[in-house]
């Protein structure tokens, strides 16, 4: 008899605490007047700022190690090595657009025209004694072409 008493006991005492319990909803998200669209929003605002700052931390990190390997030693002396290449190809361009020969020279012979191409763009120029003038023509890979008149007429300065 006293098993049954204990077993009845142990029965009715667990009842009586989850008879207790009351369940509802507890979450903001469900409360009136702010609903679920409000809630689902916030969510997607919070994932999509998320997203942007982890792809705003991995571009600004490929801008660092780009800007590294741009300012390293050996691209540093290329750069200048072809800026000196590129200055040197241009002078010579000049003294020969530009070269005279004296009066009383009769071996001279400066040239009229010329043409080059760098890096696949065409550059041609052409002396026109009549007008004194120079016009230069580049066109470029694509067919872009620019057109420079330069007159050669005497320069008092």
């Amino acid at each position: 008899m006293k098993h049954i008493a204990y077993i009845i006991l142990l029965i009715a005492v667990p009842t009586a605490a989850i008879a207790d319990l009351t369940w509802g909803f507890q979450s903001p998200a469900f409360h009136y007047g702010n609903g679920f669209s409000t809630h689902a929003l916030s969510v997607e605002q919070l994932t999509f700022n998320r997203r942007k700052d982890i792809q705003d931390q991995i571009d600004s990190e490929q801008a660092a190690i780009q800007r590294e390997l741009d300012n390293s030693i050996l691209n540093k002396f290329l750069n200048n090595v072809q800026s000196r290449i590129y200055a040197t190809l241009s002078k010579q361009l000049v003294d020969n657009m530009f070269a005279e020969c004296a009066d009383d020279d009769a071996t001279c012979s400066a040239a009229t025209t010329g043409t080059a191409v760098v890096e696949g763009a065409t550059i041609s120029w052409v002396r026109d004694e009549v007008n004194s003038t120079i016009s230069l023509t580049i066109v470029e890979e694509d067919g872009t072409t620019t057109e420079i008149t330069v007159p050669t007429g005497d320069f008092n300065f």
